[in-house]
């Protein structure tokens, strides 16, 4: 399928077309980038030797109706614009917000500009989730934070108090995007932690918020706090919960273990192994662990993965595979590359 990446120089971009290069279906027409138009692929990212001289093109030199699949890498609030130019009949992955909400109010407020819409949320490992993305031909890529903590509390949500939970997550600075800002230069990240949309006013809140509740079948609220790590890529989300009724770490590894015994790229590991980001770089896989705290009946859930992979252009691609019609795991069944 001739397929156009959008959006192709940023750290998404990036991994998409690394990703792409190597997948038995899809097969990268285009790849259009902002400032970077002109220039070599490799100019911007030096490791996908894979496409030799080719350059990034102009978003206006794209012909939209050479391309059957569309992955769209813009920043949030950008993708809806472009939208009318696309066939109905083409496939479309948005990695950005644009379609995520169904809250109008929420995008207001944690967003700016207009809400576009609401597409099928894009997160096969939820309840009843996977035969809607089947069913669809444009899809809301879910956010990094977002996927980790969805699929981290989604099968606790008939044991805890669904009002109060607190999310801490850190991330790599990939996360925040290619563009220059002082806060994520080397010497001020690297050696230093520090909270970020302190307070709850991160824009990933609504989004997993309104996954959850329709899990749960009632409204779930989140305390949320990022935290930018000194490192490229990676997530790693700790979650805690009031336990409804007393419950031992055995018994709950026991319904996570068995609420994703059939997914392809979610992992719960055995007691006393914790989840390490560096074992899911460049791959579309999350770790998770669970465990009671007995001293305040709290559940703590803690979930790593790859902010790039099963965070942004893995998951894509997970997407795309599935409103196409082929293997879950065409292009993504390999491991992470470690430390």
């Amino acid at each position: 399928m001739k397929t156009a990446v959008i959006g192709a120089s940023g750290y998404a971009g990036g991994e998409l077309l690394r990703l792409l290069a190597l997948h038995p279906h899809f097969e990268v027409a285009a790849a259009t980038a902002f400032s970077s138009a002109g220039k070599e692929i490799t100019s911007v990212h030096p490791q996908l030797q894979s496409y030799g001289s080719k350059k990034f093109t102009s978003i206006d030199d794209l012909d939209f109706n050479s391309c059957e699949l569309f992955f769209i890498a813009l920043p949030h609030g950008e993708s809806a614009a472009l939208i009318p130019k696309i066939a109905e009949s083409a496939k479309i992955v948005d990695l950005g917000a644009d379609f995520r909400l169904e809250n109008s109010n929420s995008w207001s407020k944690y967003y700016s500009g207009s809400h576009a819409g609401t597409w099928v949320y894009g997160l096969p490992e939820l309840p009843k989730q996977r035969e809607l993305i089947k069913g669809a031909n444009r899809i809301a890529n879910p956010g990094c934070y977002a996927t980790s903590v969805a699929l981290g509390l989604a099968p606790a949500l008939p044991f805890i108090e669904v009002s109060d939970v607190v999310v801490v997550a850190a991330s790599g600075t990939t996360g925040a995007g290619r563009s220059a800002k002082i806060n994520l230069l080397a010497s001020e990240v690297m050696g230093s932690l520090t909270s970020y949309k302190f307070g709850g006013v991160h824009q990933h809140t609504p989004e997993i918020e309104e996954s959850l509740s329709k899990v749960a079948g009632k409204s779930v609220k989140i305390s949320f706090t990022p935290i930018l790590a000194p490192m490229p890529r990676g997530i790693l989300s700790t979650i805690t919960a009031k336990l409804t009724a007393k419950i031992a770490t055995q018994e709950i590894h026991k319904v996570f273990s068995d609420a994703y015994q059939d997914e392809l790229f979610v992992r719960v590991l055995p007691l006393g192994q914790m989840p390490a980001t560096s074992s899911l770089t460049g791959s579309n896989n999350v770790c998770l662990q669970v465990a009671v705290d007995e001293h305040t009946n709290r559940l703590i859930i803690s979930v790593a993965l790859d902010n790039l992979g099963k965070g942004a252009a893995g998951q894509g691609i997970q997407n795309a595979n599935l409103i196409c019609g082929f293997a879950e795991t065409s292009g993504l069944n390999f491991d992470g590359i470690g430390s």
